[in-house]
């Protein structure tokens, strides 16, 4: 498989690219989080997105979608991460639809979705790093089952109209095998969110099920056998975060080599500096080994390799490490106004470090791919 777009992929990043340009760049940014908008994003571009297809983009044409992959997928998610345009897309129409696929879940809330009407949020971490623990439990409870326990740094959690939650059927919080998936709307009763603004203005929400009640029909797949649907959601998400990621180090890089050609010292443009030079081509190494990485892994995901779990945590671990460097050559080669409000560079950087983190940091996948390895 070639590690590059074809046409119609490259046709598709050109029209998205225009589209998140005009409607959503950096600036959009700035005035939600200036205005101390309580959503985190626009529903008004939501909507857009909607009547644009976007929001179908893996849902199935024979289910009103556009019937695409991830490789699609990720190159508009390049472009949301090169404006920093604050968007339920990983969440809603990459993560949550990876889950949802194949389920009787499907037909109730992809309308939605594709209407540009529902947003999704994943109420998987408990723990700090992203850790393989689901201590919160589902018990049975009638005809349904009763969700207690607590989760954090679920985007968009706050304003949802559906969770997709990770709990405890059986076993012990850190076993592997026991885990149901289940779909839960937001007006299920005692689910408090709280939310919580990040380092990049975006919001996150801590979620406490005080004993909510749902129906059966509301798991995701089959009873303590959730491991499947869960995977294919983190795989889906840990991809996506990695081609917003590049988006965000490209990005970043973008504005840096610009200011290079254009920042006088002595008379002469800083971008004249050998030593800038080397550091800028070093930089623009490592984002396209990155870029590799991660076009190989949405690829090996829409061909359903066995071999795409592994490439999925080599293009987070990579894209990570490459945009952190990135961000951080950015704000010091912009020398003191990197550190200021006024450029937009240092949005960049606390864009890279909250995806960094999201669905497993660099250190997280490095140990996943070591011990799939045998390490």
């Amino acid at each position: 498989m070639p590690l590059f777009l074809d046409d119609d992929q490259t046709a598709l990043q050109d029209t998205i690219r225009d589209f998140v340009g005009e409607h959503a760049p950096v600036k959009h940014m700035r005035a939600l989080r200036d205005a101390n908008d309580a959503t985190g994003f626009s529903r008004d571009l939501w909507k857009s997105f909607a009547e644009m297809g976007f929001t179908g983009i893996l849902i199935g044409a024979d289910e009103g979608g556009l019937g695409l992959g991830h490789v699609e997928a990720g190159v508009v998610l390049e472009e949301i991460g090169r404006n920093l345009s604050p968007s339920p897309f990983l969440t809603t129409a990459v993560a949550a639809v990876a889950a949802l696929q194949g389920t009787a879940h499907a037909a109730r809330w992809f309308p939605g979705i594709l209407a540009g009407d529902t947003f999704a949020a994943l109420a998987i971490d408990e723990q700090a790093k992203h850790r393989d623990s689901v201590g919160l439990t589902a018990e049975r409870s009638g005809n349904g089952f009763k969700l207690t326990g607590k989760k954090q740094f679920v985007t968009h959690g706050h304003v949802a109209d559906l969770l997709i939650v990770a709990a405890r059927t059986a076993g012990s919080a850190d076993d592997s095998a026991g885990i149901t998936l289940f779909a839960i709307p937001k007006s299920a009763a005692h689910l408090t969110a709280t939310p919580e603004r990040l380092a990049d203005s975006s919001i996150a929400a801590r979620l406490d099920f005080d004993g909510v009640e749902i129906d059966a029909d509301a798991v995701i797949g089959d009873v303590d056998d959730g491991r499947a649907p869960l995977d294919r959601l983190l795989r889906a998400g840990r991809t996506g975060a990695s081609a917003e990621l590049l988006g965000v180090g490209g990005g970043a890089m973008d504005m840096t080599v610009g200011y290079l050609k254009q920042r006088k010292q002595f008379g002469t443009t800083i971008g004249s500096f050998q030593a800038l030079q080397h550091r800028a081509a070093h930089l623009y190494s490592e984002m396209e080994v990155a870029r590799a990485a991660v076009i190989k892994a949405q690829q090996l995901l829409d061909a359903n390799s066995d071999a795409a779990d592994v490439a999925v945590s080599v293009a987070k671990a990579m894209t990570a490490m490459a945009t952190t460097l990135s961000v951080q050559e950015g704000v010091q080669m912009h020398g003191g106004i990197g550190m200021t409000d006024e450029y937009d560079i240092g949005f960049y950087m606390k864009r890279a470090r909250v995806l960094a983190e999201m669905f497993g940091d660099a250190n997280f996948h490095a140990d996943r791919i070591a011990r799939a390895a045998g390490y």
